[in-house]
């Protein structure tokens, strides 16, 4: 005999509380194991992929692991100093910067900025701030004994953790499988199904979009040599999986230290605007259709907002589970209306028709 819905209800909601209070006080704890995570589920499909080659699973994985770490040696020995170098060096010319801008707007806009105004003293504030923030973080981070050491536990226990969860991935969602209610594996089967097919248009989806775009546009700012190009196609092909905000915070970011280094050169200025509009025409048109589809399930406000509750809640590893725990209570969501518009509740007595009988 099955649970009554009531007991059932009580002991998943001490499971989800319990869950909650492990994430809240073991965050930290719990980053590379949750990066490792994600990095599997990112590369299972590379691994049933070389599987359906004939490959073993065991070889499979070797083999994604032989080629990323090719690539991490190749960044860490030419990306990695140029970025954080060219991050510290934007931070430190930020008050020099602030003072252009104002002796810009000074120039054109007299009435605007008056001297000792409020306006000016807020762009000088920000500058200094920037500065002393931005510089202070980077250099406490890169230099403190515990942040290297810190760092240098993530990127050894987050492969490791990847490549255990990667070889034993099917394995394990197998296993989870037969631990499921028997009464209600069928419909936790399908949620299931419905958040991995959202899960997989977005994470895999917009992770491959923002890694291109991100390399066209550090590589293309390089090229036309914009100070700092690097770092700009980085934050934004890194904030890329936000709607627009990628394009308007890279966009503007880029034109306006475009605006200071080639004042007066157009057409210099002109080519920083059209990368990031050739930008958005591959992106909107080719990479995110192909990759991502043309529905996932996610709409920007519902993210954005389950980036900033988790984040504010539970730090960066919040961040990181926002978007599949996003994901879920959508499919979630959405399953429960789906059932609520068949149940008497919503049709009454005298409607016992199903939805597509209206439509007929």
């Amino acid at each position: 005999m099955a649970l009554p819905i009531r007991d059932q209800l009580k002991y998943w909601g001490i499971a989800s509380m319990a869950a909650l209070v492990i994430l809240w006080f073991m965050g930290d704890v719990l980053l590379p194991f949750v990066l490792g995570s994600a990095l599997a589920y990112f590369l299972d499909p590379v691994a049933d992929r070389l599987e359906s080659m004939g490959l073993s699973r065991a070889m499979a994985t070797a083999v994604i692991t032989i080629v990323a770490v090719l690539i991490f040696v190749i960044m860490a020995l030419l990306v990695i100093p140029t970025l954080v170098a060219q991050a510290i060096n934007l931070f430190e010319i930020a008050p020099d910067l602030t003072k252009r801008l104002s002796a810009f707007f000074v120039e054109r806009f007299p009435s605007l900025l008056e001297e000792g105004s409020t306006l000016q003293s807020s762009i000088t504030s920000i500058g200094t701030a920037v500065q002393e923030r931005g510089g202070e973080l980077l250099n406490t981070a890169l230099s403190s004994a515990a942040g290297i050491l810190n760092l240098i536990m993530l990127f050894v226990i987050v492969p490791v953790v990847a490549v255990y969860m990667l070889l034993d991935w099917d394995r394990m969602i197998a296993h989870i499988d037969t631990l499921l209610p028997r009464d209600h594996a069928h419909v936790i089967r399908r949620l299931a199904h419905d958040i991995d097919k959202t899960l997989a248009s977005f994470i895999r989806g917009m992770g491959t979009v923002c890694l291109f775009l991100g390399t066209y546009y550090a590589i293309s700012l390089m090229l036309v040599g914009l100070q700092f190009g690097l770092v700009v196609g980085f934050i934004a092909g890194l904030v890329t999986f936000i709607p627009y905000l990628g394009a308007l915070i890279g966009g503007a970011l880029a034109i306006g230290l475009a605006l200071f280094q080639f004042w007066g050169d157009w057409v210099s200025i002109g080519m920083v605007g059209g990368i990031f509009v050739i930008g958005q025409v591959i992106e909107g048109n080719v990479l995110t259709p192909k990759l991502v589809g043309s529905s996932v399930g996610l709409h920007p406000v519902w993210l954005i907002l389950a980036l900033s509750v988790f984040g504010s809640l539970f730090g960066f590893v919040g961040m990181l589970v926002a978007v599949p725990v996003a994901a879920a209570l959508g499919v979630v969501t959405r399953f429960a209306v789906e059932q609520y518009q068949l149940s008497l509740l919503y049709r009454g007595t005298e409607h016992q028709i199903l939805p597509d009988e209206d439509a007929e």
